[in-house]
């Protein structure tokens, strides 16, 4: 790789880490390509030599973003199964920690909503995300049964349902309330089967 092919993936991956932190704290609508490039040092006119538009940039942000996220949960879980493996994600995932910091943390909350108003490119960027971390999920939850899409597409509406109400009423008791339930609801369900 050359100097000026490095120097060029060095500042994609910066515009890239803007994109993400804005899009996590402020939806699709409100992270602008002006400031995702002043977030990434740079001025407007190098957006394009980087990407074809914003709706590139936001499903390279997504995909980015949410294959760090999924990854880290599922690595976390390590070798565990079953319900152990359940209260590890939703206890690292509806955590007051996760609530308290979205720019750290999963984009969902704040671009779910605008997805559905979005080009097929982020649609189909966020559908491909969710459907390869159901399937790393449902190996990692699975216990003796055969892995199950439908059970982690369920844990994951879970997951984000509970932690975009709780995100939404910080600071007021039941959003504590709402991270705890959707826990042990999580793993109730896990335990009964």
């Amino acid at each position: 790789m050359t100097v000026r092919t490095e120097q060029k993936e060095r500042t994609r991956q910066d515009i890239l880490a803007s994109a993400t932190r804005l899009l996590r704290e402020r939806g699709i609508g409100g992270a602008s390509v002006a400031e995702v490039m002043k977030g990434a040092g740079l001025t407007v006119g190098g957006f394009y030599a980087h990407f074809e538009s914003k709706e590139a940039l936001v499903s390279a942000s997504l995909r980015q973003s949410l294959r760090e996220l999924w990854g880290d949960l599922v690595a976390g879980a390590g070798k565990l199964r079953g319900v152990e493996a359940v209260s590890f994600v939703v206890r690292r995932y509806l955590s007051r920690s996760h609530r308290d910091n979205p720019g750290e943390g999963c984009p969902l909350p704040a671009v779910v909503a605008d997805v559905a108003l979005a080009g097929e490119p982020v649609r189909e960027a966020l559908a491909h995300e969710l459907g390869d971390y159901a399937e790393a999920l449902a190996e990692c939850i699975a216990d003796e049964s055969a892995p199950s899409r439908q059970r982690a597409l369920a844990l994951l509406s879970l997951m984000y349902g509970g932690l975009s109400l709780a995100r939404a009423l910080k600071g007021t008791p039941i959003s504590d309330e709402i991270l705890k339930s959707c826990r042990d609801f999580a793993r109730q369900a896990f335990r009964n089967d």
